[in-house]
C-alpha cells in the first residue's frame, strides 16, 4: 500500500504539474500559445483560453482527494486533450520532434491513472477487513 501510494503521488504530481504548466500560457493567451495553436495548428483564438481553463480544472481535480467520478472524467478529458494535441500536430505536418514529446505526458497519464486504481483497490480490500461501519464510511 505504501509503495503504491508513493508511486501514485509521484506520477500524479508530475502529470498534474505538466498539465498545469502547459495550461498557463493557454489561459493567458500568451504569444507562444497563440503562435502554436492559432498560427501553427489553425485553432480559433477563443479556443486557446477555453482549453487552458479545462486543463487547469482537470489538473486540480486529479490531485484533490475524493470525487471518484469527477476524477475519472478529469483523467478522460486530459487524455483526450493530449491525444487531440498529438493528432493535431501530426495532421499539421509538423516535424517528428514536435509530437514525439507527447509520449511523456501520455505515459504519465497512464501511470497516474493505473496507480489511482491500484490505490482504490487496496483501500477497498483493506476496508473490507475493517468493520462494516468503517467500510460503509469509506464508500463516500
Amino acid at each position: 500500500m505504501k509503495k503504491t501510494n508513493i508511486l501514485y503521488w509521484i506520477f500524479t504530481g508530475l502529470f498534474a504539474t505538466l498539465m498545469l504548466m502547459s495550461a498557463i500560457p493557454d489561459v493567458i493567451s500568451s504569444p507562444i500559445a497563440v503562435t502554436g495553436m492559432h498560427d501553427g495548428l489553425g485553432y480559433p483564438l477563443y479556443f486557446i483560453p477555453f482549453i487552458g481553463v479545462a486543463k487547469v480544472l482537470g489538473a486540480i481535480t486529479i490531485v484533490v482527494p475524493g470525487f471518484k467520478r469527477l476524477k475519472e472524467w478529469a483523467y478522460a478529458g486530459l487524455v483526450f486533450d493530449l491525444i487531440g494535441a498529438t493528432y493535431s500536430i501530426i495532421a499539421a505536418h509538423q516535424p517528428v520532434g514536435s509530437w514525439a514529446f507527447m509520449v511523456l505526458p501520455l505515459l504519465l497519464a497512464g501511470l497516474s491513472y493505473s496507480f489511482y486504481h491500484k490505490r482504490l483497490a487496496s483501500r477497498t480490500s483493506s476496508s473490507a477487513d475493517a468493520s462494516p461501519v468503517a467500510s460503509a464510511a469509506m464508500q463516500f
